[in-house]
Parts: C-alpha cells; structure tokens; sequence
C-alpha cells in the first residue's frame, strides 16, 4: 500500500519512517495516541481522490487531519491506516464580495479568510480559540464555533458549499454560492460529521459585512454567580451580543500566569461583553449592559477604547486552554452544553465536584448560549489522580445531560465521548445515525472509530440482537 501510495503521490508526500510518524499520532487531545501505519500529505484534491480509491480497493481504513488541534480526538490515525493530512491544501481559491462568498481549500487557516477579505470590507464570523492555527477542513468536521457564535452561529451556518470525496472515491459537489440549494440538506450532514461520511476538498463559506462598530466591555465580579445573574439579565432584556465569554479565578489565575492579561485583582469572574453592528444601536445596547453588569454586582468596569485594548481584553480568553498548563502539569479540556438559566446551579455542583474530589477545575465558557469548557487540572505523575479527573470530567458531562443540555458544543464526539453518546441517546437514535453513516461508507472506511461507542456493520439489522457483536468478540469495540 505504502509503494502505491508513492507512485501515486510521489516520495515526498509520503512518509513511514516511524519517528516522523510519532508527529500525528494524536490531535490537540493529547491524552490518545495512535501511531498511524502512514501519513500521506497530498498537494492537491486529485492527490486525495488517488489516496482515497486507493484505500477503498484495497480495504484500507484512513483518516483526515488538518492543522491538529481538535479537542476530541476526531483526528486520531488508524493503527493499520492511512492519515490524509490536507495541510498542503490551503489555496484560497476566491474572495467574492459581490455574493459574499470565499472558496477555500480545507488546510487554509481560519483567520487567512478574513485576513483575506477585510479590504473589501468582510470577514469570517466563526472565530475558534484556535483560529490563528486551525484549518478550515477541521472546522467542517467538527462544526466549530468560537467566541462570536452567540450571535452569528456556528461553522454549518457560514458554509454554503463543499466538494467531498466519498469513502469509495466519488468526488461529490454539494451547494455552492445559493444561499439555499434544493433537496436533502447533505451539505448539512456533512458538517460536523467528523470526517466520518468523506474527505472534504474544497468549501465555500459565507462572508459577513465588517459592522460599522463594535465595543467591549471586560466586567470582573466577586463570584460566579453574580457574573451569571448578569448574563442572564442581559440576554433577557433582548439584548444579543456578537460574544458574551466567562472565566473564573483558577482560569484567570492561569491567564495573568501565560500571557500578564493585566485582569483586574481579586476577580472571582470576568465577563467579556462584545457588542457590534450599527453605531446607534451598538451605544444603546452598550449602555444597557454596562447598567446589568452594575445593578448586579461588578466592581470594576473597563471599556475597550481602540482596537489595541481590545486586543488584550480577549488575550486572556483566547489563551485560556493553552494557559492552564502554567498551573497544571495536565489537563483535560471539557466541552459540554447547558441552558443558560441553568448556568449557576451547574457551576455550583462542578465546585462541589470539584472539593469532594481533590481535583481542581478552571471555568472557561461562551456565557451567552451556555456552552462551558470545564478544564479538568491534574497531575499524571501522582498515582489515580488521572483517573479522578477522568471521573470528575465525565461527571461534568452528566450534569449537562442531566439539565438538558448536551455532550458537546463545538469540540466534537471522536474518540474522547463516543461512551457518552448512549447516556444522551437511545439505542434506536444511534442506530438511525449510523444508518446514515453506512448510507455513505458501507465499508466503514472513513475514520473508523469515532463518534459511535460501537460500530454496528452496515450489513446488520437495526434493534436488538443477542449474543456478543462481532467487533466485540474480536476486541475491537467494546460495549458501554
């Protein structure tokens, strides 16, 4: 496989030595490790057309990466696979303004796109954490959101267009400009699918007017609570900001500690409030949430006077999840939904978690739609510490489920919550799920392993059956 791989890519974009396999075995959950059998680094969309009919003749499972900084392990390699990197894939192919389209290769960098399109005045909305390093094709995947997505939503709602590559070869063109194609809505299948239905080769997103204000606000508050009370306020007085962050003291702590955020001492909690759009109703707005963050306990109030100031204000969010390894020799980055009346009761019960188990948790979450990302602080090196936070980790998402909320927000499933899957679905959901997934893949291909706890064969019936799985009998999938 490996020699056909290289005359079909050529020597350079194929790599086997074991050492310089050890780069990809895992994504940004470092925590899952799998050493892949290659990696081949196509310089084009026909070189994965060649590596994916490749793989589907000769019955070989494979995965695509880009950048490598997902959460979930939705990008960990195959042992017996191929890891199609699509990081020499980052044309820009056009910035149309007239329709307010860009069409990109997947491995182009999330910020490139408004980098690119800011001189005629637009940008792209979804803005990740990650955005200065993370490729667009991982944002397809995991349906990523960002800071702004309180307002302007998440990746599905910005891509309009897609050329795929499915698991036998086909190359398949979904939408395109239009604002709404006709048909099934498999463009919206495909995003947030994981890599799991195909390899995406080429996207069209939409691009957003830049507005003609934006202000922020950073308010610190004594404790949580009072910073929820404040969110929850504004969000009930109609106001919709384009991003609405949180971050408690251990988070903060970890921010000053990595990149001196100069937040302001003694804050139990800060909350960044991002207004944007037209400059009347941006100073209306902003005076109702400077009025909310005072009637509600804020002791310290700043406003962002330039572009330079607002910088710092989201340096200290924007570096959050890299940060906590400032106080933490390891970590896990949680990902987890709830709705946002529910906000202060679940922190309270993730601190309670927290001093019952020794285990200490940083608060870092999109305040505005209630996605949290609880980071999980341990240290692998003191016996069962990793698997408290393990348990705490997994405990936290419980508490999701149990207010009603969900498993993931923006991190993906992959191969870090696929045990989850069942405590939020019934047997009957997941077994429609991956009737859609052996719908595109009946050979179970495309990133195999991911997102289901265990993959039913596409031949099988759906519903109930006795006796032990065949995958379970050969130990590759286990039953949660």
């Amino acid at each position: 496989m490996t020699e056909r791989l290289r005359g079909l890519l050529g020597p350079d974009s194929v790599i086997d030595d074991h050492q310089r396999l050890r780069t990809y075995e895992c994504d940004g959950l470092a925590h899952y490790k799998v050493r892949p059998a290659v990696v081949v680094l196509p310089a084009d969309a026909a070189g994965v057309v060649d590596t994916v009919r490749a793989c589907a003749a000769a019955g070989v499972p494979f995965v695509a990466r880009g950048s490598g900084t997902g959460l979930s392990g939705g990008a960990l390699p195959h042992a017996d696979g191929v890891l199609i990197v699509t990081s020499r894939l980052h044309r820009i192919i056009e910035i149309d303004p007239a329709n307010q389209r860009a069409v990109v290769e997947p491995g182009v960098v999330n910020l490139d796109i408004t980098r690119s399109a800011a001189a005629d005045g637009y940008y792209y909305a979804p803005d990740p954490s990650s955005q200065q390093i993370c490729s667009i094709g991982g944002n397809v995947a995991e349906n990523s959101g960002g800071a702004h997505c309180l307002k302007y939503g998440f990746t599905t709602n910005h891509v309009t267009g897609a050329q795929f590559v499915a698991p036998d070869g086909e190359v398949v063109r979904l939408g395109g400009k239009a604002p709404d194609p006709t048909g099934y809505d498999l463009l919206g299948a495909i995003v947030g699918s994981e890599g799991t239905l195909g390899v995406v080769t080429e996207v069209t997103v939409r691009l957003v007017r830049a507005p003609e204000a934006v202000r922020t606000l950073l308010a610190a508050f004594p404790t949580m609570d009072e910073a929820g009370a404040a969110t929850s306020a504004i969000i009930g007085a109609g106001v919709v900001p384009a991003a609405m962050e949180m971050m408690d003291a251990l988070a903060i702590e970890a921010a000053e500690a990595a990149v001196h955020c100069g937040y302001p001492d003694g804050a139990g909690a800060v909350l960044i409030v991002e207004l944007d759009g037209p400059a009347a109703e941006v100073e209306q707005q902003f005076a109702e949430v400077e009025r909310h963050c005072r009637g509600h306990g804020a002791f310290e109030i700043r406003i962002a006077n330039d572009d330079a100031e607002r910088a710092t204000f989201w340096r200290g969010r924007k570096s959050a999840f890299a940060a906590v390894g400032r106080i933490s020799p390891d970590y896990i980055v949680q990902d987890g939904v709830i709705p946002r009346t529910v906000l202060a009761e679940v922190l309270r019960r993730i601190d309670e978690l927290s001093r019952s188990t020794g285990i200490r948790v940083a608060n870092v979450f999109h305040a505005g739609d209630g996605n949290l990302h609880p980071l999980v602080l341990f240290d692998d090196a003191v016996p069962g510490e990793a698997e408290r936070a393990e348990e705490v980790s997994g405990a936290i998402l419980d508490l999701c489920i149990e207010h009603g909320g969900s498993i993931t927000g923006e991190h993906g499933v992959g191969s870090d919550k696929a045990k989850f899957m069942p405590r939020m679905f019934s047997e009957s959901d997941l077994d429609t799920m991956q009737l859609l997934r052996c719908a595109f893949d009946p050979d179970g291909l495309a990133n195999p392993g991911k997102v289901f706890p265990t993959p039913r064969l596409c031949g099988e019936v759906p519903g109930r059956h006795k006796g032990a799985h065949p995958l379970q009998e050969t130990g590759i999938a286990e039953v949660f």
